[in-house]
């Protein structure tokens, strides 16, 4: 394994990582009735996206990066 490739991998998905996380804490709080309005609807397509990009970068992962029907 190149060491350098691997440390560049490591701090980017550090940095990547705690942006993400960060980024989810921040949209939890638009769950505050107080001072924001929303749909059900509207939460759900948020996730339901955001489930959906995470799907397609987990795949990136796979090492055997088939797609298609599994049974």
């Amino acid at each position: 394994m190149n060491s350098t490739k691997h440390a560049n991998f490591r701090r980017l998905a550090k940095s990547r990582g705690e942006r993400v996380l960060k980024d989810l804490r921040l949209l939890g709080n638009l769950s505050n009735n107080n001072n924001y309005e929303y749909t059900d609807s509207e939460v759900s397509l948020i996730f339901s996206t955001i489930e959906e990009e995470l799907k397609i970068a987990k795949l990136g992962f796979r090492k055997n990066k088939k797609r298609g029907i599994r049974l």
